[in-house]
């Protein structure tokens, strides 16, 4: 027996020595080949880059997955408790291997082999995160001896806190959503603190099969798996036996997340999307969770689209039906293949197909399946009968009225844009860049270059201002040749209608945006002058150097032109457009402030001091404040007596200036009240005549009056501030002179107090002005 015994010692001690050089040399093998987990350390999972409104309304995130990090103590015990129970439910006591559940798979899985079921895992919380950040998803031996070694090693550098806060913020859950943080908003619409332990543990049975078991896809399914879940809890005695009955039975009750990207602010959201990346790169803003704020008003965001597509939408139908988007067979298939014409669904519209025509009604199938009548009074702006306009199958887009009844509807082929600021900061309040984002996303009001025309007159006249010129200094309206130089024919400018009006007041000039008058004032101020300025307002970056400048023949964009008249408003100083108040970081470290204030006093030591804290801007002054508020009062005279008196039955205090460009191509208006400034743009992408008739008073204000009317009370349309020295007098408008007692045709006009001595106007310090010496160009 004892030799026996040592024969079976000596043959265990072999196979043991064996087996140990064998587990050794594997170890030894595949050491050197495993990725560095040290990072792990430090690892902070890719999050996405939030995106705030003025008001703190989450409105956009920018990134690759649904993520939400979340700090392990920050996770609740319900979810971990779940987690634990459906993956690993003895985490916290093995060394990242669980022998007894590799034992236990082992010997369930020969069972499952003789069954041809599917094979039972075993891996471990600790082997996932080896294998999720560290391997692959390859399904061989060579992968589970690393990950096993992995799992080793991880549990030594990495406390259990740390490796299950990795675990629950890496792992995938379904919809998109990476981490429990994310699937909780995605499933539940809440937070994790408010999750209770039947909707933890659906969660919790996810990983299992993500797209199996999602609840949106199969609600049986998932309910069983989440019951699994739930069984498990009550093994490990999280819950009672009482809780495992009344949670088993409970439905499961999904909320989905709201669409936050709102379709109203795409265009906005997409320029701050840009800007970000160029700041900070791609890989910050969709991986390092910035969270960045914007001066963005949703309320006013949505009626300014409202107003800018309603505005296109009464130019385009002004023009007449163009035909239906195609011609299909009508049969239970026909809504197939038609994404490409679908739009925003805040538009409104639906798309149909026409089932019947009559002479006076067309029978219409939406692509929600629901029938629909369009009658003959929702055709009206075509001017043209059923029989001449649609045909059955064809596809058109329409507008729901009310019960069953349907308005014909035609995309735009006219574009535009609109911007909204504060003229005091120059912060964007809302901008939108065309009609749909879905069929372009060019953006008309940062990226179109076009010619502003007489909308750039303005700041012609606000120079005139600052070289002596007063509001009632006249200047001749009459027939003008000039040489433009070598090479180049010579210029004739023509008023709009080509009448002349003879010695005009600088007020009447740009209140009835004359032309002739401009090339004048801006031929004795001088070319260099008006370049000098137009770059130091930024609106044009380097113009040909061409008189017709002054009549708007260079090229900016909406942006550029709508803050260069903040000038007007906030007493002469230049602002710079805003779209992204403040970033910070992850952490909450500000890295980016686009604040232009600074605070004077704000250091001082005592309370006692007379030394008050003030904000100060850092704005530079481009025109005086007695300028800019004459040019003010100037243009409020545009709108009660100019081309933008269509806007007078607002009854409110706004000024602005039209703008129309050669053939009507391009149109404008810039108009502000004491505290909003708004810009719109008019015009085909591809520049087009509009139609003889189609100016920037008809085109483009109208968008402007439209939001106005839905968005300034009268209580906020203050009169606008007069500047401290400037001093008004009556005048007669035609003459520009002091009116007399018995004048019936009257306005009221700003002077500065330098020109003005003895209650007579001076046009410089030595001249005085009088209708019978007309000066300049008379």
């Amino acid at each position: 027996m004892s030799k026996l015994f040592k024969n079976i010692l000596l043959f265990s001690s072999t196979i043991l020595i064996l087996l140990g050089i064998l587990i050794f040399s594997i170890l030894w093998k595949y050491s050197n080949d495993i990725p560095d987990y040290k990072f792990l350390k430090s690892y902070k999972p890719s999050v996405s880059s939030k995106v705030y409104s003025r008001n703190g309304e989450l409105v956009a995130d920018f990134s690759k997955e649904k993520r939400v990090f979340v700090p392990y103590n920050a996770i609740p015990k319900n979810v971990i408790n779940s987690f634990l129970s459906a993956e690993d439910k003895n985490f916290f006591s093995h060394p990242g291997v669980d022998a007894k559940g590799v034992l236990r798979a082992v010997i369930n899985n020969i069972s499952n082999i003789m069954a041809s079921k599917r094979l039972e895992g075993a891996s471990t919380i600790t082997q996932q995160v080896a294998k999720n950040f560290l391997l692959t998803n390859e399904v061989s031996l060579n992968r589970k001896i690393k990950e096993a070694i992995l799992a080793f090693r991880i549990e030594r550098a990495l406390s259990k806190e740390r490796i299950l806060e990795l675990y629950l913020n890496q792992i995938y859950l379904g919809s998109g959503a990476y981490g429990v943080a994310a699937a909780s908003l995605e499933y539940f619409d809440k937070s994790i603190r408010d999750l209770n332990y039947s909707e933890a543990a659906l969660l919790a049975a996810l990983p299992k099969a993500p797209s199996k078991y999602n609840p949106y896809k199969d609600k049986d399914l998932a309910k069983f798996r989440r019951n699994l879940v739930l069984k498990n809890l009550y093994e490990n005695n999280y819950i009672t036996s009482e809780w495992l009955e009344k949670l088993s039975n409970q439905e499961i009750k999904l909320k989905k997340k709201q669409k936050i990207y709102l379709e109203d602010a795409q265009y906005y959201i997409e320029d701050v999307r840009k800007n970000v990346i160029e700041s900070f790169t791609y890989d910050k803003v969709y991986k390092q969770g910035l969270n960045i704020n914007t001066p963005i008003d949703l309320d006013l965001q949505k009626i300014a689209t409202n107003s800018l597509r309603s505005g296109l939408i009464s130019y385009d139908q002004r023009k007449g039906w163009r035909g239906a988007l195609i011609n299909k067979p009508y049969n239970s298939n026909w809504y197939k293949d038609l994404d490409k014409y679908k739009l925003e669904k805040s538009i409104n519209w639906k798309l149909a197909i026409v089932k019947k025509l009559n002479k006076f009604s067309a029978i219409v199938e939406t692509i929600d399946k629901d029938d629909g009548v369009i009658e003959y009074k929702d055709i009206s702006w075509t001017k043209k009968e059923f029989n001449q306009l649609l045909k059955i199958g064809d596809i058109i887009y329409v507008k729901q009225l009310k019960d069953k009844k349907y308005s014909l509807q035609q995309l735009p082929k006219i574009n535009g844009g609109i911007v909204v600021m504060d003229p005091y900061t120059g912060r964007v309040l809302a901008l939108n860049g065309g009609f749909s984002f879905k069929k372009s996303e060019f953006n008309r009001a940062t990226q179109a270059k076009r010619q502003p025309g007489s909308a750039f007159k303005p700041f012609v006249y606000a120079l005139a201002l600052e070289n002596n010129y007063t509001p009632t200094s006249l200047v001749l309206d009459a027939p003008l040749v000039l040489d433009q130089g070598d090479d180049l024919k010579l210029w004739k400018p023509e008023n709009y209608g080509k009448k002349f009006y003879g010695p005009s007041t600088i007020r009447t000039g740009l209140e009835k945006s004359r032309n002739l008058m401009t090339v004048r004032i801006a031929q004795d101020l001088g070319l260099d002058k008006i370049i000098n300025y137009s770059k130091k307002l930024s609106i044009y970056e380097n113009p040909e150097e061409l008189l017709s400048i002054s009549l708007g023949s260079a090229e900016t964009t909406l942006l550029q032109l709508t803050s260069a008249y903040s000038v007007f408003v906030n007493g002469g100083k230049l602002v710079e457009p805003v779209l992204i108040d403040r970033i910070q970081d992850s952490e909450g470290n500000t890295i980016y402030n686009n604040d232009k204030r600074s605070c004077v006093n704000c250091d001082a030591i005592s309370y006692l001091s007379d030394d008050y804290p003030e904000l100060k801007n850092k704005f530079t002054q481009i025109f005086s404040e007695e300028t800019a508020y004459q040019m003010t009062s100037i243009l409020e005279g545009v709108v009660q007596r100019g081309t933008a008196k269509k806007l007078r039955d607002l009854q409110l205090n706004i000024a602005g200036k039209t703008g129309t460009t050669n053939n009507n191509t391009d149109t404008w208006f810039i108009g502000f009240t004491s505290n909003l400034l708004v810009g719109v743009y008019v015009g085909m992408d591809s520049p087009t005549p509009l139609g003889k008739f189609e100016t920037g008073s008809k085109t483009a204000l109208p968008i402007f009056k439209n939001f106005i009317k839905n968005s300034v009370k009268k209580s906020e349309a203050r009169p606008f501030k007069a500047a401290k020295d400037t001093i008004m007098m009556v005048v007669d408008p035609s003459t520009g002179q002091k009116a007399k007692f018995t004048s019936k045709n009257t306005i009221i006009e700003v002077f500065k107090k330098k020109n003005v001595v003895d209650g007579k106007v001076l046009y410089s310090n030595s001249d005085r002005i009088d209708i019978n010496n007309i000066l300049k160009f008379y």
